[in-house]
């Protein structure tokens, strides 16, 4: 069986189609290169490349040990040098799960720099629960998870803290009295209609309880299951509604939506990062994973 190290030269000389671009990726001078494609032939019994003005081009044979190969000598690559990213990126599938918004606004932008070095991703958007019983199921690799897993075979880690604002459209800010606010808020708000992600007003729910110490008895006027449509029909004026603010700032900063309340202490949602114990043994999950937890350390509270 050929080494690892001839395989790895291999594969940079038929991703690049240089012996001299390999040999800068690879480290090496490219007489070294050279001598280990050499050696691999002889050791193959065929000619890998054809030699032209313009660098290399791959034989047939060429074409098919690199896409049976690829994979497992990238993940072998990062194994033994786990600070070889492009290596662990390259050729890597991720099967990514999460909300919606939160992984279309933060997340997904956050691992650019590793789709860029060929990381291919697969997402899918759901609730906790459904997700979470997928990354049990070996359906996905990792989680982003608005509650922390119980199942026993998963592990997480706290990833971001979602701030939750009360906001509504400018006409209806102003039907909201101060004083009575400063009195009595829930009855203060009690006749702004809501506009709510799902029937049992999860959200929503969790802000009342938390800022005024029950349910709101406010009327159910629209249910939408997307946080960026609650926050359209906000700004269209069908109702109110609450939202993570990385959600609801670029519309707080335009003036379409108007914060209707500031409670002392703002509520708080921890999302958590969640994978299969032992899942960061597979060194692609483990890139997505410390990206994700490196990136988030710049994000403010969302």
């Amino acid at each position: 069986m050929p080494e690892l190290d001839l395989l790895a030269t291999f594969l940079e000389i038929h991703r690049t189609g240089s012996l001299t671009a390999a040999a800068a990726r690879r480290g090496l001078s490219q007489p070294a290169v050279s001598g280990q494609l050499a050696r691999l032939e002889r050791q193959l019994g065929e000619q890998l490349f054809e030699r032209t003005n313009q660098g290399v081009r791959a034989t047939a044979r060429a074409d098919t040990l690199a896409s049976q190969i690829a994979p497992h000598v990238d993940k072998l690559r990062g194994a033994f040098d786990p600070a070889d990213e492009a290596c662990l990126a390259r050729h890597g599938l991720l099967r990514l799960g999460g909300p919606a918004e939160l992984t279309t606004l933060r997340v997904l932008p956050a691992l650019v720099p590793l789709t860029t070095r060929g990381l291919r991703l697969r997402v899918q958007f759901g609730l906790a629960a459904d997700l979470l019983t997928a990354l049990l199921e070996e359906r996905l690799d990792l989680v982003v998870s608005a509650v922390r897993p119980t199942q026993r075979g998963l592990a997480a880690t706290p990833f971001v803290d979602e701030e939750f604002l009360l906001v509504g459209p400018p006409a209806l800010a102003r039907t909201v009295r101060a004083e009575a606010l400063a009195q009595d808020p829930v009855r203060a708000l009690a006749h702004l209609p809501l506009v709510a992600y799902a029937e049992e007003l999860p959200i929503i729910r969790r802000y009342w309880r938390s800022a005024f110490g029950r349910r709101p008895p406010n009327e159910l006027a629209v249910v939408v299951p997307d946080l960026r449509a609650v926050l359209t029909a906000v700004v269209a004026g069908m109702g109110v509604s609450v939202l993570p603010r990385y959600v609801a700032e670029p519309a707080l900063a335009a003036g379409s939506v108007e914060l209707l309340h500031e409670p002392e202490v703002p509520p708080l949602n921890t999302g958590f990062l969640a994978t299969r114990v032992g899942g960061l043994a597979d060194p692609v999950v483990a890139l997505a994973y410390r990206q994700l937890l490196d990136r988030a350390k710049l994000w403010p509270t969302l």
